[in-house]
């Protein structure tokens, strides 16, 4: 039997909210989802990223609470250049969105920056150095 990891889903507590902030990442998804329960994008490479509202998980698990404290993934978004996550860190933390981490030069040879997503999750955009 071969196992493909192939989707990644987040439980969002405001389908609007998180749409907006995936969208701005570039991300496309159907006119109108803001109103779905659950939606999904393709990734490229068979991988889809799907959103699903805290009340679709309870419709299934009706004991499912939301985790408190920080994002329980992590996701990362390459903006190509330096001057990529800079742009996009400041353009998402302009629309309110809360930068966690400024943009800085990591010793690892990336420039590296961490945005949370509405619901708390972080994700970081990042680009090589050289």
């Amino acid at each position: 039997m071969n196992i493909r990891l192939n989707v990644i889903e987040i439980v969002v507590a405001d389908m609007a909210a998180a749409l907006n902030f995936y969208r701005r990442l570039g991300l496309a998804f159907a006119e109108g989802a803001e109103n779905e329960p659950h939606v999904d994008t393709d990734l490229g490479g068979g991988v889809k990223l799907m959103l699903d509202t805290e009340d679709t998980i309870r419709s299934f698990r009706p004991d499912w609470v939301a985790p408190k404290g920080g994002g329980r993934i992590g996701l990362a978004c390459d903006c190509g250049t330096p001057q990529g996550v800079d742009s996009k860190y400041e353009e998402l933390v302009a629309a309110g969105y809360q930068g966690e981490m400024k943009p800085f030069d990591a010793f690892w040879g990336q420039r590296y920056a961490v945005v949370l997503d509405p619901d708390g999750n972080g994700v970081d955009l990042y680009a090589p150095l050289g």
